[in-house]
């Protein structure tokens, strides 16, 4: 494919996505060297804005703010044993995930949801992303959930790349209703998993400008 696009890409058209596995035989990834695990603390808020904002999550800290307040706003409580960041020899955050669930409720299984998974723009390419999602989905299955559903998008395709890596594949329904969405994935990283999709033309992926 001739054009190259980025990780995090909104020139690539929107469809959102939901991948799931059970949480039995997860895979280990350790750490790199210099780096370590540590759950959320009161006033991890704008460290936990400021890494999605560099992972291009939000264009501003108003946005991050916003998603701050809708997904984990008067649940700070909840975070102290879910949300993890890696910090750095400095003891600067890096990188961080959440093992959580649906907070609309519109989820009735149980699953647990895996959350704003990122990694500082400076550091991504460091081999952090894997373990990070490997730790936080076995803290959500020693949390009791036994099975793992993830939210993701077309425009942070190499995201979708690493959870099928994982042993994450699209969740049924979201096959159908998303299926140009998954078609664009395949034609972006050609996985096996996708072998059920025929990849998505170029003129397909772009958004029209």
């Amino acid at each position: 494919m001739k054009q190259q696009f980025d990780n995090h890409d909104n020139r690539i058209k929107y469809y959102e996505l939901m991948l799931e596995r059970n949480l039995n035989d997860l895979p280990h990834f350790p750490l790199p060297e210099g780096y370590r695990y540590v759950f959320y603390q009161e006033g991890d808020r704008d460290r936990w804005i400021d890494i999605e904002k560099s992972a291009k999550e939000f264009t501003s800290y108003e946005q991050g703010l916003e998603s701050w307040n809708r997904y984990y706003g008067g649940r700070e409580n909840t975070l102290t044993n879910r949300m993890v960041f890696i910090e750095d020899t400095d003891g600067r955050k890096v990188a961080t995930a959440t093992a959580y669930y649906d907070v609309r409720g519109i989820d009735q299984s149980g699953d647990g949801w895996l959350h704003w998974v990122a990694v500082r723009r400076e550091c991504q390419g460091r081999g952090l992303a894997k373990p990070l999602i490997t730790h936080v989905l076995d803290i959500m299955r020693r949390l009791g959930y036994t099975h793992a559903k993830i939210p993701t998008q077309t425009t942070t395709w190499l995201a979708c790349k690493v959870y099928l890596d994982l042993g994450f594949r699209p969740i049924p329904e979201n096959a159908v209703h998303s299926r140009d969405g998954w078609r664009i994935v395949k034609a972006l990283t050609d996985h096996a998993a996708l072998e059920e999709f025929d990849p998505a033309a170029v003129d397909e992926i772009s958004v029209e400008r």
